[in-house]
C-alpha cells in the first residue's frame, strides 16, 4: 500500500506533472540511470513544476480555492493558450 504522500503524487489533482514525472523516471530506467540522456526530461519537468506553482502562488494572492487547479480546469486552461 503507498504511503499517503505517495498516494498524492499519483493524484493528478494534487500533481500537474504526473506525466512528466514519469516520463522522468522512464528515461532514467531505460538508460540505466545516465543523467546526460534525460536532460530534456528533466527540463520538461522543471518548466511544468514552475509554471504550476506560479499559477497556484497567484491564485493563492487572489485568494482562489483551491490554489492548485483541478486536472479538468488546467486542461481547459492549456487547451485556452493553444
Amino acid at each position: 500500500r503507498m504511503s499517503r504522500h505517495a498516494q498524492q503524487l499519483r493524484d493528478h489533482d494534487i500533481n500537474p506533472c504526473v506525466a512528466e514525472t514519469d516520463a522522468s523516471r522512464k528515461c532514467m530506467d531505460d538508460n540505466n540511470y545516465n543523467k546526460n540522456m534525460c536532460t530534456a526530461y528533466f527540463l520538461k519537468y522543471k518548466s511544468c513544476r514552475k509554471f504550476w506553482h506560479d499559477i497556484m502562488m497567484q491564485r493563492r494572492r487572489n485568494g482562489v480555492k483551491p490554489e492548485m487547479p483541478s486536472a479538468e480546469e488546467r486542461k481547459k486552461m492549456l487547451e485556452s493558450m493553444g
